[in-house]
């Protein structure tokens, strides 16, 4: 015997059917940097320092890493890498700076940048940065390429993208 669908389940089953089209207006808030950002990295560093954090990785990541370095999978994670719960981050040197950040010449250099986790590819758009004008405004006090009015321009869909990257926070 067939399952039963009321009416309204069957209407509602029919219109999920159907493609969407594209410029139906789902009622979503316009997000309040709907006109972009501007942000250039400075290689000041301060990301990749002050307090203690996380950089979080996936395995596939370390392991893109180790390759980048030359290194056996085992001797990369037993000097650079630390659990934390269920997930894995980079260690931090004894001043809380990245493991991999490197100073040179007056600007800060990551050492894995072609490899870096996908946290740091996706700054500044974290979630905590864009939830408010004033956290991105407050995040933009240690890192000056977010105030920068000669900076690039970045889109909303470019924002977007890297927001909602996984692992990005």
């Amino acid at each position: 015997m067939g399952r039963y669908l009321s009416p309204a389940h069957f209407c509602y089953t029919l219109a999920m059917s159907k493609p969407v089209e594209k410029n139906v207006s789902l009622n979503v808030a316009t997000p309040w940097y709907a006109e972009g950002l501007r942000f250039e990295c400075t290689q000041c560093g301060n990301c990749c320092s002050g307090g203690p954090g996380y950089v979080y990785m996936s395995v596939e990541e370390i392991e893109k890493i180790a390759a980048h370095l030359q290194m056996e999978l085992e001797h990369f994670t037993r000097t650079y890498v630390k659990r934390v719960g269920n997930r894995f981050s980079l260690l931090e040197k004894f001043n809380y700076d990245c493991t991999f950040l490197k100073r040179e010449n007056g600007n800060a250099l990551c050492m894995i940048y072609p490899v870096r986790p996908v946290q740091c590819r996706t700054w500044p758009f974290w979630n905590e940065n864009l939830k408010t004008p004033d956290r991105w405004e407050n995040a933009s006090h240690t890192c000056p390429g977010m105030c920068d009015a000669k900076a690039p321009h970045y889109p909303l869909e470019h924002i977007e993208n890297k927001r909602n990257t996984p692992g990005s926070l």
